[in-house]
């Protein structure tokens, strides 16, 4: 049972790196002088999820993937036409500012946030949050888990 899991933890992985499920099987099994030789034995069905891209979202030309990750909380208010703008204004104001950040406004029942950032770390996400705070405009931000995009 380890070994299968390894095998395709392996091919996964090669999959990632060559992009292609018919490259990678064919450069697994290809021939070269003074190696050894890999012969792969597999369902059908295995080859036929290797066959399927990997789910990311295309935002323009460039991939992205989603993953666990940090942003910066600027803005959290309730289930009003006030919160909507003044969370909509607070996304501007971060713009303006800090114009390279991508700034997510959104509604979640009960409330609108704002939120910043796609951070992998929780420290990229605090020296971020401390040049917000500098500013002056945003005192009340905090982090976050949440989704993040991640280009590749």
């Amino acid at each position: 049972m380890k070994s299968r899991f390894l095998v395709i933890a392996c091919l996964v992985f090669l999959f990632a790196e060559e992009g292609s499920a018919q490259n990678i099987i064919k450069s697994l099994e290809r021939s070269v002088p003074g190696e050894g030789r890999v012969t792969v034995h597999q369902d059908a069905s295995i080859e036929a999820l290797l066959g399927t891209e990997r789910s990311v979202a295309v935002s323009g030309e460039q991939s992205i993937i989603k993953v666990q990750g940090y942003r910066i909380q600027a803005y959290a208010g309730n289930n009003t036409r006030q919160a909507k703008s003044d969370a909509y204004t607070i996304a501007s104001q971060i713009r303006t500012y800090f114009p390279e950040l991508p700034v997510y406004t959104s509604f979640n029942p009960p409330r609108w946030l704002c939120r910043v950032g796609d951070f992998r770390s929780i420290e990229e996400a605090d020296a971020m949050m401390r040049k917000l705070r500098t500013t002056g405009v945003f005192k009340e931000v905090s982090i976050v888990k949440d989704i993040v995009n991640i280009p590749l």
